[in-house]
């Protein structure tokens, strides 16, 4: 059976065959699960949910950039309070070409910039508050920084998008602020004309709001009509404070975007979505097609995507809407998402990176990557190193196709995104030949989504060996695009088997790559004596259909060297054979294979705990005792019951030590218990405690990851105390994976 339907793509209307479908379901972006409908009803309806234009488009955009600059450059903060004076953000320089080229290299398509974060700190010279820039003593207070990216950005050929953060803590904190000030609701006029500043673009808006969704909205009006055209816009759901019932008005935002942006994409609402985390993690299946419990165009709030599951089968039984919304994978290049310094501050290699991005990109995602400006206006030496290299990395493996000049369905091989092959009937499978063997340890996959979504649910791919077939990688989901990694194969020929699906796939692109092992990336183990393991670091490559997954796996052959003197190490260091006796300062070391080094893990290490013991705690549970905080053991951890803050840990160390700051683990099963803010004591006799420093983790539940905290000058003692006064999300339980003292 053949019939054709009309799809918009862009500004052209394509008529566009479809083979086998009888049901008469249009393909839309959201479909309306009805009561009554049957299982296979609704797996028919998620069938034929697609991808809007402006969704398409950010999809093929792959690999984004976040730029997140403000007063927390300069203060140091992850968070600020609202109540910095502008001042502080003492910027003396700025070369936003340096950013965009640094991107360009790396293979972005687009940035985001945090044009205003939580502290409600502006970056553009806005007509509707004093609170940015402008009271700044950048350029005289004639600086703006938005307006200097848009150049760069179409000088380097970059999209560009923009975060302008619903919260504001200026407006909260400020006598005379606009946020829940209590204002009533009454027809507004968007933009309101201010004496002196006209705009060239006169489009006039009206909606019913009150001061505060006024004053955003009048800011969405100058960043959408004064710098070019946006391409995203970025909302999260933060609230570090609430009040006067404030809410926002979603809908007359869309309302506003959509005129003035017809081409931009919305996070946070219906256009985009959360991966759900902030540490580059990807789900091993990512669903794009995803049901919700309301109509997602009408929702006044956010959707919840934490889950580990949003899309299969038993997901969308449970949902009243199905809705096309990709994900982003975001993370930062740095520990937190602004900038402190080159000293402390890790930064992600090029191996890590470019893990990210065949797992994010490669697995139905967009990867969206944070790099900071430092404090002279620049991309620091570090980060632009990890981008170039992994651009170079990005463009030798994918930028050859290992199936130039192969046999097999021209659909698949023409590189056109709307052609493509059907998997209907007894028709599940297809062989690709090429004119000689080739080495190859990538496959790279998409559907045609925009005209038949996402269908094909499992499928392997079996290379011809020996004179038979061998399976070689074993997946769930393709969807827009999806990348399979395997240890290296050579042959002439490949098989696809598609094994489950969602009606007929249509299959829009196969091509095969090489990607050259680099020496492994490192990680350390210390135990409870102080004796170090290094060891590659253990990566989830995704395909693991025989039990494979170590990172020792692809890289054979590697010698690793290290340091523990702070000193860069190389071959003429030692080299690393047993594990390593050290407890204190820096251990860095490196892979090298085949004469080629690999990316430095670098780590400041703990003292020995061998001769720690408790002295007390505030509770402690039954399965979490207060000893597992430091028993080197970071799979452990203490959590305490419920109590009234603060609540500690106190510890006898044995024997006199001098400490030049302390490390704490969260424990990551789940976000109860992340220690945001506290207190670090000591004490001569383990009775009398004596404050230290106050110590502040930002972002933890988003980001569960190891942070540092340095003290300013060294405290020598036998006794330690760590109080938590504030534990994130307002909890009132505090847990500890793992402490470490400096």
């Amino acid at each position: 059976m053949k019939k054709s339907i009309f799809i918009l793509l862009g500004a052209a209307l394509l008529s566009v065959p479809i083979y086998g479908q009888d049901s008469g379901i249009p393909f839309q972006n959201t479909i309306r699960i009805e009561q009554g409908d049957s299982h296979e009803v609704i797996i028919e309806k998620a069938a034929h949910v697609v991808p809007t234009p402006n969704q398409l488009d950010a999809l093929r955009n792959e690999f984004i950039a976040f730029i997140h600059f403000g007063p927390n450059t300069f203060t140091r903060m992850e968070w600020g309070n609202g109540m910095e004076d502008p001042k502080v953000f003492d910027l003396k320089e700025l070369d936003t070409d340096q950013w965009c080229e640094a991107m360009k290299a790396a293979g972005m398509k687009m940035v985001i910039i945090t044009v205003k974060h939580h502290d409600g700190f502006v970056l553009w010279q806005s007509r509707y508050t004093k609170h940015g820039i402008m009271s700044s003593g950048f350029e005289g207070g004639k600086g703006d920084i938005l307006k200097e990216l848009s150049a760069s950005c179409q000088k380097y050929g970059l999209k560009l998008g923009i975060y302008l953060s619903p919260a504001d803590l200026y407006q909260i904190e400020s006598p005379d602020g606009l946020y829940g000030n209590l204002s009533k609701y009454t027809k507004r006029t968007i933009p309101r004309e201010v004496p002196g500043r006209p705009f060239a673009n006169k489009k006039k808006f009206e909606f019913v709001v009150d001061d505060y969704n006024e004053y955003f909205l009048n800011q969405l009006f100058e960043v959408l009509t004064e710098y070019g055209p946006i391409h995203e816009v970025w909302f999260d759901g933060a609230h570090p404070k609430r009040k006067g019932g404030q809410t926002y008005n979603y809908h007359a935002w869309k309302e506003l975007i959509q005129a003035l942006a017809p081409n931009a994409v919305i996070f946070g609402r219906e256009g985009v979505r959360w991966c759900g985390n902030e540490a580059g993690g990807t789900r091993p299946t990512e669903w794009n097609v995803i049901p919700y419990q309301a109509n997602p165009d009408t929702m006044s709030n956010f959707a919840d995507m934490t889950d580990p599951v949003l899309g299969d089968r038993e997901k969308l039984y449970q949902g009243k809407f199905l809705h096309y919304q990709q994900a982003e994978t975001n993370t930062s290049i740095r520990e937190g998402w602004f900038y402190r310094d080159d000293t402390h501050q890790k930064v992600r290699s090029a191996d890590d990176v470019f893990d990210i991005y065949e797992r994010a990109v490669g697995g139905n995602s967009t990867f969206l990557l944070n790099i900071p400006p430092n404090r002279d206006g620049k991309f620091s030496p570090a980060d632009v190193n990890a981008l170039v290299e992994t651009g170079k990395r990005i463009r030798e493996t994918y930028g050859t196709d290992l199936f130039d000049g192969a046999q097999g369905p021209k659909q698949l091989l023409d590189g056109k995104e709307d052609t493509y092959l059907l998997l209907d009937g007894a028709n599940k499978e297809f062989v690709i030949t090429t004119p000689s063997a080739v080495t190859i340890n990538r496959i790279m996959l998409q559907e045609a989504v925009a005209t038949h979504s996402e269908r094909v649910e499992k499928f392997a791919i079996d290379a011809w060996i020996g004179g038979a077939w061998k399976e070689i990688a074993v997946s769930t989901n393709i969807g827009y695009k999806r990348i399979l990694r395997f240890p290296e194969v050579t042959t002439d020929k490949l098989r696809f088997r598609l094994l489950e699906s969602r009606l007929i796939p249509a299959v829009s692109h196969i091509s095969a790559h090489y990607y050259t092992s680099r020496p492994p990336q490192l990680s350390f183990k210390q135990d409870v004596n102080g004796l170090v393991t290094i060891e590659p670091k253990l990566q989830d490559f995704g395909w693991n259909p025989h039990g494979q997954n170590a990172a020792g796996n692809l890289n054979v052959g590697y010698t690793i060297y290290y340091t523990t003197d702070g000193t860069e190490p190389g071959e003429t260091s030692a080299e690393y054979k047993e594990p390593i006796k050290t407890d204190r300062g820096e251990l860095k070391a490196v892979a090298v294979l085949k004469g080629e080094r690999g990316a430095v893990h670098s780590e400041r290490l703990g003292l020995a705990k061998k001769d720690w013991k408790l002295i007390g705690a505030s509770s402690e549970t039954k399965r979490r005792p207060a000893t597992a905080a430091f028993d080197a053991k970071p799979g452990t951890y203490w959590q305490s019951e419920e109590g009234t803050l603060p609540l500690y840990i106190a510890i006898d160390l044995g024997s006199v030590q001098t400490l030049n700051g302390f490390a704490y683990t969260p424990q990551t099963r789940n976000s109860e218990g992340m220690m945001a803010k506290g207190v670090i004591k000591v004490s001569e006799d383990g009775k009398n405690w004596k404050e230290v420093e106050n110590f502040e983790f930002g972002n933890l539940i988003n980001d569960p990851s190891k942070r540092y905290h340095y003290f300013k000058k060294p405290v020598s003692t036998r006794y330690v105390r760590v109080e938590a006064t504030e534990i994130a999300a307002g909890g009132k339980e505090v847990s500890m994976a793992e402490l470490d003292l400096l």
